[in-house]
Formats: C-alpha cells, sequence, structure tokens
C-alpha cells in the first residue's frame, strides 16, 4: 500500500487493522482521522469547561512516582530507574489527587497513564498500554454528588459534539443520541444475576469480567451505572460503606450499545488504618507506599471521584470498532509502533 495517496484511494487499509498502529507515521493520513481528532478536541474542551465552571482547577499529572495504583486488573506498572531509585510510571493518579485535595478541594487532570496489559490484550479491541484519562476529584463530596456531576458531564460533552461536529459525525457514520440524566444505576448483585441468567459464570465477589461487561452493555439501551461492587474486588482506596461492611462505595458508568466502561469511580478510604487493611485484603505490601501513609496520617479530607478512559470515550462518540482508533499515537499492548 502506497500510504501517501490514502486520501484517494479506495483501497485503504480497514481503520481498524493493526497494520495502521504500527504504520502510524504513515496511517495518520487516513481519512478518518482528521474526524476523530476533531470530535475528541471538542469532548475534552467541553469536559474542561464544565469542569472548570464549577470551580474545578486543572492540575498537571504526574508521570513519575515511587508508587501509584496497583489495582489494574491484571496489568504491570512499567518502571525506570530514577537517579538511582525504581520509580514507575502512573497507572493512575488516584494517590496524588487525593494528595491534591489538601490544598485545593476540586480538581480535574488530563492525565497519562501507562499500563503494560498482557500481549493478547490486543485482542479485544478495547486496551490500550499508554492512554490518557481524564482524573476528577472533589474534598467532601458523597458518591451521589459525583454521580451527578459526572451525568451533567458526559451529557453536556455529548451535546457540544453532536452540536459542534456535525460534518466530522457524518463522516464517520454516527448517529449520536445525546443522554438524560439520571442514569439509571444497577447494584453488582443484579448485574451478576442477569449475566448468569444469560450463561455468563459471573462471581458474586469480583469485579464484571470484559466480556460479560460488553454483554450487558450491549442489552441497557441507554447509560447506566453498576454501584456497590463488593469488598475485595477494587482498589484499597475505595471506601467500604458504612451501612453494608460487604460492599464499597463505588461505581462504574457504561456506555450502551456494547462500548463497554465509560468512568469507575468511588468514595475513598482517607483513613491509614482502612487503607491497610484494603491493601492486606488485595495483597499489596504497604511498606511500598511510606509518603502515603504519612500524607494520611498528617489528616486528608474525605472525597469522591472518578477516571474517564478519552479514547474509550471518542470511541464511542465516534461509534469505532477498536479502541486504538481512537488514539492519535496509539501503544497496543504487545504491538511495536512510532
Amino acid at each position: 500500500m502506497v500510504f501517501i495517496e490514502l486520501r484517494k484511494s479506495k483501497s485503504v487499509a480497514p481503520f481498524s487493522s493493526l497494520e495502521m498502529v504500527r504504520k502510524r507515521h504513515l496511517s495518520f493520513r487516513h481519512p478518518l482521522t482528521e474526524p476523530m481528532l476533531r470530535v475528541q478536541s471538542a469532548a475534552c474542551f467541553a469536559m474542561g469547561k464544565f469542569l472548570r465552571d464549577r470551580g474545578f482547577v486543572e492540575l498537571r499529572a504526574p508521570i513519575l512516582s515511587t508508587c501509584t495504583d496497583p489495582g489494574i486488573r491484571g496489568a504491570l506498572a512499567a518502571t525506570t530507574r530514577f537517579y538511582g531509585k525504581e520509580y514507575k510510571l502512573m497507572t493512575s493518579m488516584i494517590l496524588h489527587k487525593q494528595m491534591a485535595l489538601t490544598a485545593i478541594k476540586k480538581i480535574f487532570s488530563f492525565s497519562p497513564n501507562v499500563r503494560l496489559e498482557p500481549p493478547d490484550a490486543a485482542e479485544t479491541g478495547r486496551h490500550l498500554a499508554e492512554f490518557t484519562q481524564l482524573d476528577v476529584e472533589a474534598a467532601r463530596f458523597s458518591r451521589a454528588e459525583i454521580m451527578r456531576l459526572a451525568e451533567e458531564m458526559i451529557a453536556g460533552a455529548v451535546k457540544t459534539v453532536k452540536e459542534e461536529c456535525e460534518a466530522e459525525l457524518s463522516v464517520l457514520g454516527r448517529d449520536l443520541r445525546v443522554p438524560k440524566p439520571p442514569f439509571r444505576k444497577l447494584p453488582h448483585s443484579k448485574a451478576v444475576e442477569i449475566l448468569k441468567s444469560e450463561g455468563f459464570g459471573v462471581s458474586a465477589d469480583k469485579e464484571i469480567p470484559w466480556e460479560a461487561e460488553k454483554v450487558l452493555s450491549e442489552s441497557i439501551r441507554d447509560f447506566f451505572w453498576v454501584i456497590d461492587y463488593p469488598k475485595g474486588s477494587r482498589g484499597f482506596y475505595d471506601r467500604v460503606s458504612d451501612n453494608d461492611s460487604k460492599v464499597l462505595v463505588d461505581f462504574d458508568l457504561m456506555y450502551p450499545e456494547g462500548f463497554g466502561e465509560a468512568i469507575s469511580g468511588s468514595e475513598r478510604e482517607h483513613r491509614p488504618a482502612g487503607a491497610r487493611e484494603g491493601m492486606l485484603r488485595a495483597g499489596v505490601n504497604p511498606k511500598e507506599y511510606g509518603w502515603y501513609f504519612e500524607m494520611l496520617r498528617s489528616g486528608i479530607p474525605p472525597s469522591a471521584g472518578f477516571g474517564l478512559g478519552i479514547e474509550r470515550f471518542t470511541r464511542y462518540l465516534c461509534g469505532l470498532e477498536k479502541v486504538w482508533q481512537a488514539a492519535a499515537f496509539p501503544k497496543v499492548p504487545g504491538v511495536h509502533s512510532p
């Protein structure tokens, strides 16, 4: 294929082909790249404006730290040497969001993340080894308050894209429907019941597997929440419910149409004893989190927050088959690319 002729040739490789990742320095010319990036830009601008208008302050996210989120569903953290000491590339800035709240009560960041997913994750079409996450955190917010904020933000961003990117959506062949909050709330236990009735061997004690999550997402027409995940199924920073010690005060927002998870978040554990208990339950060594415990012991405000994957949101907005189609410079697990 002569990539220089991509805009003229009818023999263009499929936009979802991994060859588009391997040859990104040439495939950037693909005729769907520009409309996808314009949709992504409009959505990010709309979400940033939404948050600023509500008093949130944007931070520049860290890239390196001595510790980061270990609860990443089997993916590994990448490490590097930083002046003689081992540091990790950020898998999530959750711990640093809690740090930031000691000075600023409402923050957000477009945060770069690196997660070394197993190579076979390339086949799922929904995993990137490098991605951007919109991280949001607010001191003294409840789960209900942060979920309501997320609903309004998502609905507003979809509306902006639909109104401002009509030409781009036409090229992409996408007909967007603006969601209307409030979204349905589905307890994890009920989601498990639904999936078991569909023949999935899902566990009531664990997160929902990817393929089962996709089926659940396909079966419900609108955006919906899965809440109250079982204790032990998520990160140590998710707070255990005061009303039911078996569940966490957390949530995932699901896209309709089989696009899967949009947002993951919770009310945060801010007490040293609670964080330590969560780490031991998850098999995480508390000794690796020295500065984090020092921060908790000094006192930090309770909070709630969430993360939204920008490429997954772009994939939904554009109606794309694979998540790497929604990245300017995709890094797919196990696939070498520029």
